[in-house]
């Protein structure tokens, strides 16, 4: 969408504040011994408190009010039994509306103690984030966010996942732009508007740059790799972005 009035902005920013309130208690509460699911319900209960809908429950009928994946899941791993342990490479993905208006955020995290490359690529995710953030103006062209992403995982001898990308938010949990890759991809490029709303998240891996599909029908995984993502919400404007899920 294009937030164009003040009204606009104050709904995006409250249902951002939601998301990302709800994003951090989960990774304060991910302890070992916790299972996905216990975790899930929390965000549950957040959500009702908050007069808010989960996202991928209420689009999509997703069986979770979250997305929480565990080591080798990227992205749209379902709640249920797992049990995290000491060192697993958790991301929590979290996203809503309330008043018809949508915000998406996500974190990559490991819990306690893990491999010293589960810690890198969580800090690489972030320097990657914010080189593309950057980038994120209006007039701009899109595929530069993507190109930054990409120079920051090379510089760390890391890549990225180029089969998951950011994308338009706002009055619904996808839209234009479909795609905001996380590498130079420009065979879709465009200029970034002013007031344009987008979900911006690097996804940035040790070795393979796609993820495939579990049975399941919703969970992303790869074979070898670790992936860690960064997620925010935001509003370009010429003054500079808003990120409303901070």
């Amino acid at each position: 969408m294009i937030a164009k009035t003040e009204r606009d902005i104050v709904a995006l920013k409250e249902i951002g504040k939601i998301v990302a309130t709800i994003r951090d208690e989960l990774v304060k509460q991910t302890k070992p011994g916790m299972t996905t699911k216990e975790l899930d319900n929390l965000a549950g209960e957040m959500f009702e408190e908050n007069g808010a809908i989960s996202g991928p429950k209420g689009e999509y009928d997703f069986p979770g009010f979250t997305c929480i994946s565990v080591n080798e899941e990227v992205a749209h791993g379902i709640p249920g039994n797992r049990v995290i342990q000491e060192g697993d490479l958790v991301n929590i993905d979290v996203s809503g509306s309330k008043n018809g208006y949508f915000a998406d955020t996500g974190v990559s995290f490991v819990v306690g103690e893990g491999e010293d490359i589960r810690h890198k690529i969580c800090d690489v995710v972030k320097e990657a984030f914010e080189a593309g953030l950057k980038m994120a103006k209006p007039g701009s062209k899109k595929s530069r966010i993507g190109k930054a992403v990409f120079q920051t995982a090379r510089k760390h001898g890391l890549t990225v996942i180029k089969n998951l990308t950011g994308h338009g938010v706002g009055r619904s949990l996808h839209e234009p732009p479909n795609h905001i890759y996380n590498f130079n991809e420009t065979w879709d490029d465009e200029l970034l508007k002013d007031g344009m709303v987008i979900a911006f998240e690097p996804f940035i891996s040790t070795l393979e740059e796609e993820v495939y599909q579990l049975e399941d029908g919703w969970t992303y995984v790869t074979e070898k790799s670790h992936v860690a993502q960064y997620e925010h919400t935001i509003i370009l404007t010429k003054e500079g972005p808003i990120i409303i899920t901070m």
